[in-house]
């Protein structure tokens, strides 16, 4: 049984003025997300601004997402790391605060051979009773899961179900579906691929775009999956300039920018992160503007 089917967000972390979690505003940026028809949210991840959050803040939001989301919809919690032990304190801490799944991105910086991928994955799986998805997303973290590897992994651990697969590499993704055949839930990891994994065999996306687009997001994955190939192909082609304008600077700047642009208020980023260039904003507005998303 997948986790979900569909367009899960991979959610923004919003600060005060003061650069604090701004539970308030994720309360209602949470609801936004379940009133316009996203699948699950996913808490904590790469967009989440995870990387700066301290270890109590990550369990808080994981929390408190949770309470808020009320079983209304799946919550998902980023609980990867680079060290194994944390990324396990992370995902039991997740499971006490009633996470429906967790998410594990690939070891950074020190990366892992194949073989301490396998490793990895199965030490923290193994630590907990929750449905866990891989994050393949070899451009951030310097580490690519391989199909093979994948596959044993889907094959050997029984709660490790999905893969979000970020890679871009679409023969790396065909050649997964064929070696797992079924045995994991292939997620697009990119918002401008989620036709062609659907296509493979994927169920969903965990999406960058769905922030500011969540229903047009969730209508590219229902319209594919209850057969409207071509009205879901539309969908995904209009919405290419705007996944392209919101990865015009590295992630999340640009979709945090694009809230405050439409008016959400969700503050600013944590360094090493800066805002985004002049330049880029003004396109960005401009291809909000173009796809109905400002008001003014």
């Amino acid at each position: 049984m997948a986790i979900f089917k569909g367009s899960g967000v991979a959610i923004i972390t919003p600060f005060t003025s003061d650069n604090q979690v701004d539970y308030d505003k994720l309360g209602e940026l949470i609801d936004f997300q379940v009133e316009n028809g996203t699948d699950s949210i996913i808490i904590c991840g790469t967009t989440g601004e995870s990387s700066t959050l301290s270890h109590e803040e990550h369990i808080a939001c994981i929390r408190y997402a949770v309470e808020k989301t009320a079983r209304r919809i799946p919550v998902v919690a980023g609980t990867g790391s680079n060290c194994t032990e944390t990324a396990i304190y992370l995902s039991q801490e997740a499971q006490k605060a009633g996470a429906d799944g967790i998410l594990l991105v690939t070891p950074y910086y020190n990366k892992a051979t194949q073989n301490g991928l396998i490793r990895h994955f199965t030490a923290i799986a193994e630590s907990v009773e929750l449905p866990a998805i891989l994050y393949n997303v070899p451009s951030r973290t310097g580490c690519n899961i391989l199909p093979e590897t994948a596959a044993k992994l889907a094959f050997d651990v029984t709660n490790i179900v999905g893969i979000k697969e970020a890679s871009g590499n679409i023969s790396q993704i065909a050649q997964l579906a064929a070696l797992a055949d079924g045995k994991i839930d292939i997620y697009s990891g990119n918002d401008d691929q989620i036709v062609p994994i659907l296509s493979l065999g994927g169920i969903g996306v965990i999406s960058v775009l769905a922030n500011v687009a969540p229903r047009q997001t969730h209508d590219i994955v229902a319209e594919y999956l209850a057969g409207n190939i071509d009205q879901s192909r539309k969908l995904q082609l209009k919405a290419l300039a705007l996944s392209n304008a919101l990865f015009s600077e590295v992630n999340p700047i640009p979709v945090k920018a694009a809230l405050n642009m439409m008016g959400y208020q969700v503050g600013g980023l944590r360094a090493p992160l800066t805002e985004m260039e002049s330049q880029n904003q003004e396109k960005l507005r401009k291809v909000l503007a173009e796809y109905g998303l400002l008001t003014d």
